[in-house]
């Protein structure tokens, strides 16, 4: 079965109920199906079979519908981000070789460009401007050609993760690493045609554009906005009554902040990724989505979802919760050698979630120890079967002989009152080899000191792993995901754009 094998049965079943919406345009089932239908027949005829689709696009009703239909004709959707550079953009377009590009960006065009004049035009403008820029690019009129089912197997997404270079990293999917998915996630949530569901997110984030076709395929209605703004997302929630909202913990605090005293009862899962949600901020989160429960996930592009935290499973404070539906999680040495309970070790993943490979970029160095895949994140389970996670091995800091993880600390630092994000760095040391570096963005109209910083830490942390420099960072840099940008913070800290806490 393919990602939008879904979509035909939703049309038939519900063919003038709304199947997506984009702030504030509309598309019903039935169109929705005819439209990537058609879009599908007409990349089919551009594109030779197992040729990829490259998008430059931003997030709006050309990029939602022509990802649906690549995916319906079979097609390799490789999904750029707009806002790369364009050296970066015409960097990946020569490594992923795609059979054709889509972009708004005319100074881009070039063979086998096709060239959008509005991306954000309504969805019913998209496949009537497609096939005329498909007829400039390539001389002719292109005929739709006949479609038949994708097998599951086949790659259908080229999405993009930063490298540890900075570098964006692309990984493969097949059909079913997303469609088996979908049953863990019906397993989990039991998202249904009865939900509506918020993806507030730019779809180069794979969150978003994974709550897009899930949404489709379990037959919801799904509405999207071009960036995140948490006003918007909040008017969305309260106009489409939605049911179920994706976000990362840096818009969901950004929502609770603009919310104010407002509730929204409507919404009955807040689903979240990326990073911990702060335990001081969960009773905010009860007040102002009320009637919701709250997951959040810990995974990896390449492995999907491992684990599950629901805040009504009693899971531990220091764990990311235990293994997601159809997920094996075990804890390995280098070697392959499995840990005991309690004991650290490479966290290894089996599911039928795993990614195919890479597509350019940057590779990781993946361990593999048969059908279980292990991206480096350190980590052990508990008896209970909760797993914890140390840190990543690539950050790593090895400090006076001892190896250091500062996931770690900055969870520690990070459940102080006055502390919003931590990062712990390792800085060169000739006595240590590496210190232990603290930057911290506070929380607003709060100051606190680096030594109360340090009493702190030293309530949880053995003396070796509490940092004795504590730094203050007013404009705190974050990936495109919304996540602690670690490498931009190194350059801040090098630069000397901080404040020293005392």
């Amino acid at each position: 079965m393919s990602v939008t094998a879904a979509l035909g049965r939703h049309a038939a079943e519900a063919p003038g109920r709304d199947a997506l919406v984009f702030e504030d345009a509309r598309l019903s089932w039935r169109d929705l199906d005819h439209a990537a239908h058609r879009l599908a027949g007409l990349i089919a005829a551009t594109t030779p079979a197992g040729g990829g689709v490259a998008l430059h696009l931003p997030t709006g009703p050309a990029l939602a519908l022509i990802f649906l239909a690549a995916a319906r004709a079979g097609r390799e959707a490789q999904v750029l981000d707009p806002d790369w550079p364009e050296a970066m953009t015409r960097g990946i377009l020569a490594e992923l070789a795609p059979a054709v590009t889509v972009t708004a960006e005319p100074g881009l065009a070039g063979e086998r460009t096709i060239v959008l004049a509005d991306p954000l035009a309504p969805f019913q403008a998209v496949e009537p401007a497609f096939a005329v820029a498909a007829e400039q690019a390539f001389g002719h009129k292109a005929r739709a050609a006949r479609v038949a089912e994708p097998d599951a197997g086949l790659p259908f997404y080229v999405g993009f993760t930063s490298g540890s270079t900075g570098l964006p990293k692309g990984y493969r999917r097949d059909h079913r690493s997303w469609t088996e998915s979908f049953r863990g996630d019906a397993q989990e949530f039991g998202i249904g045609p009865d939900d509506v569901v918020l993806a507030p997110g730019t779809l180069t984030h794979s969150l978003f554009l994974y709550a897009l076709v899930h949404g489709l395929h379990a037959g919801a209605r799904v509405v999207l906005c071009r960036r995140f703004r948490p006003d918007l997302a909040l008017r969305l929630i309260e106009r489409e009554q939605a049911t179920v909202l994706y976000g990362v913990p840096t818009q969901l605090q950004l929502m609770l902040d603009a919310a104010g005293d407002k509730t929204f009862a409507s919404l009955r899962w807040v689903l979240s990724s990326g990073a911990k949600w702060p335990r001081q901020a969960r009773q905010a989160l009860s007040r102002a989505f009320p009637e919701s429960q709250f997951a959040e996930f810990y995974g990896a592009s390449e492995t999907s979802f491992i684990t599950v935290a629901k805040a009504a499973e009693g899971v531990p404070e220091t764990s990311v919760g235990r293994a997601f539906s159809g997920v094996r999680v075990t804890i390995r040495d280098r070697a392959g050698r499995r840990m005991p309970a309690g004991r650290a070790g490479f966290v290894f993943v089996e599911s039928p979630f795993l990614f195919m490979n890479y597509a350019c970029g940057e590779t990781a160095d993946l361990l593999r120890q048969g059908d279980a895949l292990s991206v480096g994140d350190i980590g052990y389970l508990d008896r209970q079967g909760f797993l914890h996670l140390v840190g990543r091995a690539a950050r790593k800091i090895v400090t006076s002989a001892k190896n250091v993880y500062p996931e770690e600390i900055e969870r520690v630092l990070e459940s102080h009152p006055a502390v919003e994000a931590a990062a712990v760095l390792g800085v060169a040391d000739i006595r240590r080899g590496e210190r232990l570096v603290a930057l911290v963005r506070l929380r607003p109209d709060l100051a606190v000191a680096g030594a109360a910083l340090i009493a702190h830490a030293r309530l949880a942390l053995p003396l070796y792993k509490v940092p004795r420099l504590y730094a203050e960072v007013s404009d705190w840099p974050l990936t495109r995901s919304g996540k602690t940008d670690f490498e931009a913070l190194g350059q801040t800290w090098a630069a000397g754009r901080f404040t020293r806490l005392r």
